[in-house]
């Protein structure tokens, strides 16, 4: 507007002479300054609303772009990986040997390897389930160890996920990208837990298959001690020739 104003005060002083032939006389036409203002004042208003709704335009141009990165999917996915991880794990804690972690087949076991010896055992099912007991803590700890070992694979698996994962949050975009990168950090770590606790449980029952067969050694052992020290059923000596002439 501080420009327009010398502008519209030489305009208010000048007079545009018009001179047209008509009837061979000359016509003389008078500017009108207030006219000329309004006119000058309204264009330089309209010219303002679209500067405006260009700034306007431009906002929301940009806005639609910060919500187009928000919206983005992170291109990376560590699931497939995190699932194969468990998926191992988890078939080795279904392929246990012998005595697998099954209530109903453990109830069976104690109830009949794992049971209290009896005066009417035979001395045969005595040295049957004392074997049978044996090899079920030596299966338990082939079984801890082979968790163990798979569980030790899983740690360069997920050295590498944590560490696309960490790459991917760093260089997101927008909120979505972000918040699935820390989703897939938090099932990296669920899966962690998980052969955690796999690991535990393997060995826990490799522990008390052990437990298990030196209680049940102990009861077995007093039976058989019970049984040599009864009188007429105990050591009856015997000749034995050992070597052939």
């Amino acid at each position: 507007m501080s420009r327009l104003r010398p502008l519209l005060t030489a305009s208010m002083i000048a007079i545009a002479v018009v001179q047209a032939p008509r009837e061979g006389k000359a016509q003389w036409i008078v500017f009108d300054p207030n006219n000329y203002v309004q006119n000058v004042l309204t264009a330089a208003r309209e010219l303002q609303q679209i500067n405006n709704q260009i700034t306007s335009l431009q906002n929301e141009a940009q806005m639609l772009i910060n919500q187009a990165k928000n919206l983005a999917s992170l291109p990376y996915s560590s699931l497939q990986q995190l699932e194969q991880s468990i998926q191992r794990t988890q078939q080795l804690l279904s392929q246990a040997q012998r005595i697998a972690y099954d209530v109903q087949q453990i109830d069976r076991a104690f109830s009949t390897t794992y049971a209290p010896t009896s005066a009417s055992m035979s001395n045969g099912l005595l040295v049957a389930n004392a074997q049978t007991r044996w090899q079920n803590a030596v299966a338990g700890l082939q079984d801890a160890m082979r968790v163990q070992a798979t569980v030790v694979d899983n740690l360069d698996t997920n050295r590498t996920q944590m560490s696309a994962l960490v790459t991917a949050s760093q260089g997101a975009s927008g909120a979505l990208q972000a918040s699935q990168a820390g989703n897939q950090l938090l099932a990296l770590q669920a899966q962690q837990l998980a052969d955690l606790t796999a690991t535990v449980a393997a060995q826990g029952r490799a522990q008390t298959l052990e437990a298990a067969q030196r209680a049940s050694a102990q009861d077995q052992g007093r039976e058989q001690l019970r049984r040599f020290l009864t009188q007429g059923q105990g050591y009856q000596p015997t000749t034995v020739q050992m070597f052939h002439r």
